[in-house]
């Protein structure tokens, strides 16, 4: 099967021709003697392509040192194998024109070392594919889009795009026709489609997350559904929430990406408001009221000091004044034991100061008492 894919080639390229007559007539000494010939031009070939690269690596090298980056000084160090084999590459495919072997091993000699090039070559393009993403994701004023939360995504994705890249080629230089096998992958790809939509639909919606990072690990996030945790992880697939319950949830990213989530640890900083609401009796001195309020928050530990807490008094309730107590905290996880701390420290300033909370009461009035009574 193999033998009928290969297509029929010429022996040697007219570039290589032209080499390979020019060399012969500056080693006229070992004329008749083609292994004599094909040695020496591999013996010489290492010798250039080894000083050769050495040249050229010291040189970029040089010129790297200029810079205060280290993307070249690491592209320097990456591009020294795939300069020195696919010069030796080509000197071997000029000594394999001395060789007396049949135009058919000339041709499979020739397509060997084209495909163990194109391999070299498919390493340094994913080296540098990974050193360009990791070193663009720490210049996020350029390159937004990539981040350290990404970078898995885009150097998997790079990698996969060369390697068919590379496949291809090689399956070209072999003369093997990949029409067939194109479409064969698009029915089959098409077929995937279809039976594995939902997984399909995780992934790209994993994807999307990702890259636009609506949330981080480690950040706080309220579900549509209530629930409420910290996100542990952000797979491809699905993300998952450890619970204040230290419950696991694993969501789907597909619903991940269609709800709506609110990012308790997003905004401007990881800080957190939070409201306690308190309904004092009518006739109570209200600027008392806020001082005790004010100063209770403050004494509280967790509290941060920038903003400060304020109240705000918001209704006319039917028994009393509702006020507002807003006060913020460093992260939102420690919301809820602030807030039962505060709770107690007002209750009993409250008692201390002689503040009395509302309640609901009803006053009966009595029209008229029966005759019975």
């Amino acid at each position: 099967m193999a033998e009928e894919a290969i297509a029929p080639q010429p022996v040697v390229e007219p570039e290589l021709l032209n080499i390979q007559s020019r060399i012969s007539e500056m080693m006229s000494f070992a004329d008749g003697n083609s292994w004599l010939q094909a040695g020496i031009v591999a013996v010489v070939t290492i010798i250039v392509a080894y000083f050769l690269t050495l040249f050229l690596s010291r040189i970029l090298k040089n010129i790297a040192n200029r810079t205060s980056v280290d993307f070249d000084d690491e592209l320097v160090r990456i591009l020294r194998p795939p300069i020195f084999y696919t010069l030796l590459m080509f000197g071997l495919m000029i000594a394999l024109g001395f060789l007396p072997i049949s135009d058919e091993a000339n041709v499979r000699s020739i397509a060997i070392l084209k495909s163990i090039n194109i391999m070299v070559l498919m390493v340094f393009f994913i080296r540098f594919a990974k050193l360009f993403i990791r070193s663009a994701s720490k210049m996020e004023n350029k390159f937004n889009f990539f981040k350290i939360e990404t970078l898995p995504l885009f150097e998997n994705l790079a990698t996969v795009i060369i390697i068919a890249l590379a496949i291809y080629m090689i399956f070209n230089t072999w003369g093997i026709d990949m029409t067939a096998w194109l479409a064969s992958a698009g029915v089959a790809g098409i077929a995937i489609g279809f039976a594995a939509k939902d997984t399909l639909a995780n992934l790209i919606s994993g994807v999307f997350i990702l890259t636009d990072t609506p949330y981080k690990i480690g950040d706080y996030v309220i579900l549509k559904s209530g629930e409420r945790g910290e996100v542990t992880d952000i797979g491809i697939r699905s993300t998952r929430l450890l619970t204040r319950d230290d419950v696991e949830l694993t969501i789907p990213n597909n619903v991940m990406g269609n709800s709506q989530v609110v990012n308790e640890s997003g905004g401007p900083h990881e800080k957190f408001r939070f409201r306690v609401n308190i309904t004092v009796r009518y006739g109570s001195d209200l600027d008392q009221v806020r001082k005790v309020l004010v100063e209770e928050a403050k004494a509280n530990p967790n509290i941060s000091e920038n903003p400060e807490p304020r109240v705000r008094f918001r209704a006319f309730e039917e028994n009393g004044m509702r006020c507002q107590l807003m006060a913020w905290v460093d992260q939102p996880v420690i919301r809820g034991r602030t807030v039962d701390a505060l709770i107690v420290q007002v209750y009993k300033r409250c008692a201390e100061e002689g503040i009395e909370f509302a309640y609901r009461q009803h006053d009966v009035h009595i029209k008229e008492m029966p005759e019975s009574a």
